[in-house]
């Protein structure tokens, strides 16, 4: 070899030695502030729930990670500002139960559900509870049976048209072989007022929601709409175990990336909200207000999201709500 064959040898050795690795760089993240994008504004659930679990992730990476509520569209504008990041985890999104919703909701979404995104870690689920006003229905079974005898008399509210709570009360009526009439609202609260004041049959809330009123003897919580009793409702039975009518309707938090987002990367974070939701202060929020904390690898969190769309595509389908 001759000299100047030698020393370009040398001098590619020294700028590959000098270079980080792609694995290096992963080894050493996050070495700048994260992005927690929310769709939705401050003080909700999602909100809440999201702060919780920045804080937490700041002290478990070292790094800031900062909320930046992006609210518009049932999420789709954070959704789409996550798909289009560069996928190098530190532009995240906290998905929510819509998500299972919208790609059978809208005609056409700008991030394709299944192709956009990358499941990260599943971290809350908030069953929904099945409520009357104090002056209906004293129990599931007997709620069950006055909307089967009097079929078209009934109704139940929702903030709005292909809103969880409607496709969640569309399933639990389509179940229970009934017709009951759907009243959409501009939002929870006067939803929750006419329920209140008897207008209407039934509501599916969340206990967050609702555990006031029913503290105060204005509600009667009739049953969870959860396979299994829930640990911060023992003594609430599931619609199933009264009714035998298999309904399953939550809420849920989980944590997404930019589709393409390295590996090593999105295992680190899933570790990072393992270990965050065993803390107990957060644990101790959670319960008070009715949240379930859930322990999560990427795959099992990536399975759950698929199987809610499916779940959800055929009720929105049967009840007609469509966005252009």
């Amino acid at each position: 070899m001759t000299v100047l064959g030698r020393r370009r040898v040398l001098a590619a050795g020294v700028a590959l030695a000098a270079a980080p690795s792609v694995s290096n760089a992963q080894a050493v993240y996050p070495d700048r502030p994260i992005r927690l994008v929310i769709g939705f504004p401050p003080g909700g659930p999602t909100d809440i729930a999201g702060r919780l679990l920045a804080q937490r992730l700041t002290e478990i990476l070292g790094q800031q990670v900062v909320v930046d509520n992006k609210p518009g569209v049932a999420g789709n504008i954070a959704s789409q500002i996550v798909a289009d990041a560069k996928p190098d985890g530190y532009t995240l999104l906290v998905g929510t139960s819509i998500m299972g919703i919208v790609p059978a909701l809208y005609e056409k979404l700008p991030y394709d559900p299944h192709k956009s995104l990358e499941a990260v870690g599943h971290f809350t689920t908030v069953p929904m509870i099945v409520v009357a006003p104090a002056a209906g229905a004293g129990s599931i079974e007997e709620l069950v049976a006055l909307l089967r005898k009097e079929p078209g008399k009934h109704s139940y509210p929702s903030p709005g048209n292909g809103s969880l709570i409607h496709m969640g009360s569309l399933l639990f009526a389509q179940r229970a072989g009934a017709d009951v009439l759907h009243v959409p609202y501009k939002g929870s609260a006067p939803a929750m007022q006419d329920t209140l004041a008897g207008r209407h049959a039934f509501q599916i809330d969340t206990l967050g929601s609702s555990k006031s009123f029913a503290d105060a003897g204005r509600l009667k919580i009739l049953a969870v709409c959860t396979p299994k009793r829930v640990a911060s409702m023992p003594d609430v039975p599931t619609v199933q175990e009264k009714t035998g009518i298999a309904v399953e309707v939550v809420t849920w938090n989980l944590i997404f990336a930019p589709a393409g987002t390295p590996k090593p990367v999105v295992d680190r974070l899933n570790a990072a909200i393992n270990q965050a939701i065993k803390h107990p202060d957060l644990m101790d929020k959670a319960r008070g207000m009715g949240i379930e904390l859930v322990e999560s690898t990427p795959a099992s969190s990536k399975k759950f999201y698929e199987d809610q769309m499916a779940m959800w595509a055929p009720i929105v389908k049967a009840s007609g709500a469509k966005v252009e």
